[in-house]
């Protein structure tokens, strides 16, 4: 039906979409509980966590997606990057399911002094899986070192600078993330509170991607060459000069989601600049898509099945968020 090259394509599309979901949509949540572990009242701190109790774990279905997805479609990529990445990826789950835990039980803590903890537990376990997350990003685009499919590093490339400067950078988005969810969530003293956070840490961030696109550069001369195309930079700069005008006018308007709305759109043309610069490699410096993809009767076998969970999974999401919609107060504990 498809030519191989276009199924591979197809595939590293499908693959991306669940990806870049996971992290618009759960990044989100992760920032509103790195910003719990920031906020005192208690009353607060209940009506953030409300607000993405509902929504949560349909937001993770994405993360699920994408890792069977590069399991089953791109075998050789997965047998390279899961060894590399065991002690993170560890790490990673454990405190995505302490984030569950404290989320789900905080109500049920017997005293103020444990709901207090949970709440630290929360934003401990956010903070540490936002970052693992940055930190499994920046070991990619540096480099997995990997021969005749295998991996063959030492197991520590992840503790160098880049990935963990990669692994600061997210945090901070995700915190921004969070700030524009709970400005459109929540109201009175909250929300003020979250406008103020917000407008600081778009600035930290876009300094922050400043310096994480030089940096990028100096890595490989393709990531330079690519960095430097007119066809990758001037539409990211326009797309981005789109986005911060409208997370600015966001403020002014009645359409409290327009600013979570303008960074979530930063995000995704970082994450389009990421895939400019690394095409058609998936786990650099050597291995392409192609060099890694399953046969292609698996291939088309798993394309059948994303496009039918997808779709599903897409409108899971948005009848819960349609569901849960609207403001979430803080009048009581």
């Amino acid at each position: 039906m498809f030519d191989n090259d276009v199924l591979t394509l197809l595939c590293a599309a499908a693959l991306g979409f669940s990806i870049l979901n996971y992290v618009l949509l759960d990044g989100t949540d992760l920032g509103v509980g790195m910003l719990l572990g920031l906020t005192r009242a208690s009353r607060q701190r209940r009506a953030m966590a409300v607000t993405i109790l509902p929504i949560w774990d349909a937001n993770e279905t994405w993360l699920v997606l994408g890792g069977g997805g590069l399991l089953a479609l791109f075998p050789v990529a997965y047998a390279i990057l899961l060894p590399a990445l065991y002690l993170p990826f560890i790490i990673m789950f454990l405190a995505l399911i302490l984030r569950a835990v404290a989320l789900e039980f905080r109500d049920y803590a017997p005293s103020e002094s444990v709901k207090r903890a949970v709440d630290g537990l929360h934003a401990c376990s956010s903070l540490l899986a936002g970052g693992v997350q940055g930190i499994v990003l920046g070991t990619l685009v540096q480099g997995v070192p990997h021969q005749n499919g295998q991996y063959n590093g030492e197991g520590w490339e992840w503790l160098s600078p880049f990935p963990l400067f990669c692994g600061a950078v997210l945090v901070v988005g995700y915190t921004w993330l969070g700030a524009c969810w709970l400005y459109w969530r929540t109201e009175g003293d909250l929300q003020l509170r979250s406008v103020r956070q917000a407008k600081v840490l778009s600035i930290v961030t876009l300094i922050l991607l400043s310096v994480l696109a030089a940096w990028t550069a100096t890595l490989q001369p393709q990531y330079a060459q690519r960095l430097a195309a007119h066809l990758v930079w001037l539409p990211a700069a326009a797309l981005l000069t789109a986005m911060l005008s409208g997370f600015v006018f966001g403020f002014r308007s009645r359409r409290h989601y327009l600013p979570l709305f303008a960074a979530l759109g930063v995000f995704v043309v970082a994450f389009a600049v990421m895939v400019a610069v690394l095409f058609p490699l998936i786990i650099p410096p050597t291995l392409t898509l192609q060099a890694a993809a399953s046969s292609p009767t698996s291939q088309m076998f798993m394309l059948i099945g994303i496009a039918v969970l997808i779709p599903v999974t897409l409108v899971y999401n948005t009848y819960g968020f349609r569901v849960f919609s609207g403001k979430v107060g803080a009048a009581r504990d």
